[in-house]
């Protein structure tokens, strides 16, 4: 039998999304978000990217401003640190995180899962962990070739509408990712499927809670 939780609702919610790429958000917890901000008061969102090119940092502005076209207090960063090699830039990305953490204490925070096979995700779940020590910390899983999907323990169900506005959202903003073989809805439909399988639902999202205090 599984217990539904549900967040602290004394003060309006800030929330810290933290993405190596600019569609680990969205693929990761696009649709939490989404059902988030639909029943929970927002206090600020700051929704951080930490690679991008040119045209893929157009793309990530796009979608996140789609994602967080209800949220009044939003702030949504699209860094420049070079893709594949943020292990290479440890320290200047350990000292980017300091600067988040004492500009913003947020209450809770997505970010990558500490078991995920690309270097990038690793290192941010990592400087998560190593900066905020006090914030209620989920990790997202991103599918991917590696096969690193792992047994995540709780989950978020999604209605349809939200799992098709997720998906549709992905696709429609992030042209430039449709040739990749895996970039489809058939591949974002089908883990939120299995995920709503293990959580006796039709879609969910699915997270590794470390830690957590009842």
């Amino acid at each position: 039998m599984m217990l539904p939780l549900r967040l602290d609702q004394r003060n309006g919610l800030k929330i810290l999304c933290l993405g190596a790429h600019c569609d680990d958000i969205e693929i990761g917890c696009g649709g939490t978000l989404l059902k988030i901000i639909h029943e929970y008061a927002i206090d600020h969102i700051k929704w951080i990217v930490f690679t991008s090119t040119s045209e893929r940092a157009e793309e990530a502005m796009k979608s996140a401003e789609y994602f967080l076209m209800d949220v009044a207090d939003k702030e949504i960063i699209i860094e420049k640190f070079k893709d594949t090699v943020l292990p290479q830039q440890s320290a200047m990305v350990k000292e980017y995180f300091e600067e988040i953490s004492e500009a913003f204490q947020p209450d809770l925070i997505f970010t990558h899962y500490r078991n995920d096979l690309h270097q990038d995700h690793r290192l941010l779940n990592e400087l998560t962990w190593n900066t905020f020590r006090k914030q209620f910390i989920l990790e997202y899983e991103i599918l991917k070739y590696d096969g690193d999907l792992g047994n995540p323990g709780l989950y978020v169900p999604l209605s349809s509408d939200i799992a098709n506005k997720k998906v549709r959202a992905i696709l429609d903003n992030y042209l430039s990712q449709r040739t990749k073989h895996w970039f489809d809805e058939e591949t974002f439909y089908a883990l939120m499927r299995l995920r709503g399988v293990e959580s006796a639902s039709k879609y969910a999202e699915a997270f590794y809670m470390r830690k957590g205090i009842l």
